[in-house]
């Protein structure tokens, strides 16, 4: 009986995985679609920042198991995930000066 139950959870977990990794698919492939599109510098950025966070929280809560484990596991990481999203939008002026500097 143990082994079904276990049996049932690895399963579920498949497909949990199954459906983040075409999650992480599909916003990939909206990145790169994104990115031959002709739209405004700035709103492009944001728009491909916002993904890229998403893209970040899926991978941390799931295929790092932070999803599943206690609260203050995951509360030691916030200081680093906040970090990193501070960086992403201090460096964002930055590239849209380099963009608009560029001969065309």
């Amino acid at each position: 009986m143990s082994a079904t139950a276990e049996q049932a959870h690895q399963e579920g977990s498949k497909k949990l995985f199954m459906v983040v990794w075409v999650s992480l698919l599909v916003l990939t492939g909206t990145e790169v679609f994104l990115a031959y599109q002709n739209l405004e510098l700035k709103l492009m950025l944001i728009i491909l920042m916002t993904l890229s966070i998403i893209k970040a929280s899926l991978i941390i809560a799931y295929f790092m198991h932070l999803r599943f484990e206690r609260a203050s596991l995951a509360w030691t990481l916030m200081p680093a995930l906040v970090f990193v999203i501070v960086m992403m939008f201090m460096a964002f002026p930055d590239s849209v000066r380099l963009y608009e500097m560029t001969p065309k």
